[in-house]
This record gives structure tokens, sequence and C-alpha cells, in this order.
């Protein structure tokens, strides 16, 4: 079993199989294709016919892709685990493209029967203008795509999982190295992040290799479904039905005019209360008043227990689904060697439970990623009892409204981890510092992928040079002069360019 990943058969299973036996295993697709066909022959004359054939495919996703989950689980939260990589390239390989198939085939088979214009309009409508857009832009030919796509996504992680640097004398992960960018000694600071750097560029070439083949491959798909690129094609894979590129392109505009100016006043400010002439990359993380980096916890049951107190005082029902998720094992929260970066929540669809995954070390930083990815946990145990596994997993743009959302209701219960005044107001001070900086990052992220996408064929020096004026155009005011490599290469680092396409606005 994966490290901070206990067995899944351990769990709770509070929704029991009705249509699949009991104990069919999910991850083998001659186990599952008779009831993919079972479904294919059902006849659909009459809303009934409908509405029980799509709980019961409802109970086929949940099993199948519960147990996608847990494979991608196990792979991330060690890297390292030959097996883990096995098992889950075999289910990437062999069982998901088979099931895009067979779902694609029962899609058609529901919206062309006559009864389905009968189905309650209310209940429906998202449901069926969710299947239409995916009939329309499905092509055959993209499933290997999509397959080769998911293994160098596997790279991507296992790269990241592997980087470490010597400093103090022990072997550091990137995630351990990144709390020294909060010391007040600017020469750490500084020693800190020229290692992080230099250790990104050393598989700066596998990576640039990686992503040209996922553009290649993406823009592949884009012209199979008929799209002249593939932004196009992906707002609407992501089911974008209520805004485009131009209202994407009206938010970049309004960040660059609203939000750049604050932060680099602010930047401005930290210059002089940390007084320096300029900002280095390595000046934007630690207290402008020289206080040593805020330490909440140590371990990372510390980190759980202060954390499930916050939600208990928030709402004892969110404190009572929390408590729930740490008695199942469904937190993975401590950093580790070998371990996938970022953090998510993924879901257990036929359990109907969240998991948590980050990459803890101790930081400020930390208590919000996990009132974050709890916001996610919470919407996830909330849909419990929807019956319709395609209405459990909610739109992202919403899905981030939640896990958004929970960071400011959490935060005036940051007393559980800091008592003293002083550094539950710099605790917040800090978080929304970080709210404007995330901004222009999610511009600067958004925004580079709009070019990517709308100038297929370019070349590596283009997209470096791209990168830089987008970067630029909605930076604060660190100077990067003498690290112009490391800055054509800082996009590496946002694994969502790599792993998943124009999702990033949504934050």
């Amino acid at each position: 079993m994966a490290k901070g990943f206990i067995d899944p058969k351990e769990l709770p299973c509070e929704f029991p199989r009705r249509f699949l036996p009991p104990d069919l295993p999910a991850g083998e697709w001659e186990e599952i294709a008779p009831f993919f066909e079972d479904l294919e022959k059902r006849k659909l004359d009459s809303q009934k016919d409908i509405e029980g054939a799509l709980l019961d495919l409802s109970e086929l996703l949940s099993a199948v892709e519960e147990e996608g989950a847990i494979r991608y689980i196990r792979m991330t939260c060690d890297t390292a685990n030959p097996e883990y990589e096995k098992d889950y390239l075999k289910f990437v390989e062999e069982v998901a493209p088979k099931v895009e198939e067979a779902l694609h085939r029962l899609r058609v088979k529901f919206a062309t029967s006559p009864a389905w214009k009968d189905l309650d309009e209310k209940r429906y409508l998202v449901l069926k203008r969710k299947w239409e857009n995916a009939i329309a832009i499905f092509r055959e030919e993209n499933i290997p795509l999509k397959v080769e796509e998911e293994k160098l996504g596997q790279r991507y992680q296992k790269i990241f999982g592997a980087m470490t640097v010597e400093f103090e004398g022990r072997t550091q992960t990137l995630q351990q190295m990144a709390k020294y960018l909060e010391e007040p000694d600017r020469r750490i600071r500084e020693k800190a992040w020229e290692l992080m750097a230099e250790r990104r560029l050393k598989d700066r070439e596998e990576l640039e290799s990686i992503f040209e083949e996922l553009l290649s491959l993406r823009q592949k798909r884009a012209e199979n479904a008929g799209f002249e690129n593939f932004r196009d094609y992906a707002f609407r894979e992501r089911e974008r039905f209520d805004y485009g590129p131009k209202e994407c392109e009206a938010f970049h505009k309004g960040v660059e005019e609203a939000v750049v100016p604050l932060l680099r006043h602010l930047h401005k400010e930290r210059a002089k209360r940390l007084g320096l002439k300029k900002l280095r990359p390595w000046d934007l993380l630690c207290d402008p008043e020289g206080r040593p980096p805020l330490k909440p916890f140590r371990e990372a049951e510390e980190l759980v227990a202060g954390v499930q107190e916050v939600f208990l005082r928030l709402d004892p029902r969110l404190g009572e689904l929390f408590r729930r998720m740490a008695e199942f094992g469904l937190l993975d929260l401590a950093n580790r060697p070998g371990k996938a970066p970022g953090g998510y929540q993924s879901t257990l669809t036929e359990r109907r439970l969240p998991f948590i995954f980050m990459n803890a070390v101790g930081r400020d930083q930390d208590l919000w990623t996990l009132f974050h990815e709890s916001g996610h946990a919470f919407h996830t145990l909330l849909s419990r009892d929807e019956p319709l596994h395609m209405y459990r997993d909610p739109p992202l743009e919403f899905a981030e409204v939640a896990s958004m959302g929970i960071e400011l209701l959490a935060s005036p219960f940051l007393d559980v981890f800091y008592p003293e005044e002083a550094d539950r107001r710099r605790s917040l001070e800090e978080h929304l510092y970080g709210i404007v900086r995330l901004l222009c990052w999610v511009a600067t992220i958004d925004a580079f992928q709009h070019w990517i996408y709308t100038h297929p064929g370019h070349s590596r020096a283009e997209r470096h040079k791209a990168w830089v004026e987008i970067f630029q155009r909605f930076s604060g005011l660190e100077d990067w002069s003498g690290y112009e490599e490391v800055l054509e290469h800082e996009w590496h680092r946002q694994l969502h360019l790599f792993l998943a396409p124009f999702y990033y606005i949504e934050y």
C-alpha cells in the first residue's frame, strides 16, 4: 500500500451496489465490459427506462473511476514505486480508453432515444447539455492521444517528485527548501532560491521535450475534432458554455489595470521595509519586518488536530466531516522524497469519500492549503446523497468557490495555531498578499496558455520569449538580472500546464 494511503477495503461502503456484483473488481476491462454491454442492449422506450439505466450507469462509472483514483493516489504518494507506476499506467492504457469508447456509445444511445426529450427539463438540463457537447466533440482517434498525454503527465510528476538538493548538511526536497525563502537572513534565502532554481534547470531539456510532445498531441486532438487550435477545443472539452476566450482576455486586462498596480505598490513598500533598493526573487516571501518565519506546527498530526479544531469552531458539522476523514486515513499531508508535487483532493467515487494529498513542511502556507483542499472535500461529502454520479462533481469554476471560500471562512480561527494576536494578523496579512499575487499569477498562466495554443508550431525560443513578456506584463517589481534562463523556464513548476491545460482561471 502507498505511503500515507490506507487499503480502501478498510473504508466503509455506505452505498451498496445494486447493479454490479458486490465483489466485482473494477480495474480489469474483462470484468466490467459485460455491464457496459448490458446497458447498450437495454430498451430505453420510456422515461422510467432511461432513469433506471442512468442510475445503473452511475454505479458502474463510480466503481471504475474509484479504481482509477486509487491507482493515481498510490502513484502520486510514491512516484518511485515501480508497482504503483505499473498499475496506474495499466489502467490508463488498458481500461480507461475502452471505458471512454463504451461511454460514448451509451451517450449516443441515450440521446437518440425518443424518450430522452421526455425527461424532466429542470432535473436533466445540465446532463443533456454536457452529453450533447461530449458527443459532438468525441473522436475515436483521440483516445490513444489522450492516453499518451496521461503517460507524459506521469513522467512530469516523477521528475519533480525526485528533485532534491543538498542544503545545511542534508538532502531536502524542493518543498522543504521553500521554507528557507521565508528566513530573515537574506543570504540563506538567496542560496536556497539558487539551489532550487538550479535543480529545476537540470531537468529543463526533458521537461521542454515532454511539453512539446504534449503540445503536438493536443493540437492533433483539436484538429481531429474540427477545431483550428487546442484552445478553442479545450473550452468545449471543459464545458465552458457561459464564457469564452474574450471573457478571459477581459480578465487579463482587468488584472493588468487594477491588480498589477497594487502588487507593484506592495512590492515598493516591501523593498522599503526590507531596506533594499530593489527586490530579488528570493525577497518575496520573507517577513518585511525581519521576523522569523511563522511555524504553526511541526508534524502533520498537529496540523490535522489544529485544522479539525478550526472547522469545529467554524461549524460543528464541518468539524465532524473533517474528523471522519482523519479517522478513515483519507489525509496524506507530509512532504517526503518521491512524493509528487502540489496538492489535490481526489474522490473515491464509489464510496463517495474525499482524499486529500499535499506536501506540508511546517509553513504557514500549509494551513491555507489544507483549508483549501478541505473546501473541496466538504463539497464532495455534502454531495454524497446525489444519486447521479454525473451530478456529484461540480463544474471546476464552482468547485474552486468552495475551496477558495473556505480559506477566508476559516481565517477568524487562526488562534488555534497562533495564540499571539500579532502572529494571527501576520498570517492573515500574508494570505491577503498571497491573494494579490495569485490573481496576477492566474492571469500570467492563463494568458500564456492562450498564446501557446493559438500559436501551434512555435519554436522553443518563441515560447520562452512569449513567456517572459507575459510574465513581465503581470509581475511585480522583482529584478531577475543574472537569472534570465531561470525566468525563461519558471513556468515549468506550474503543474497545471502539463497535467491540466486551461485549468487555472477557475481560481
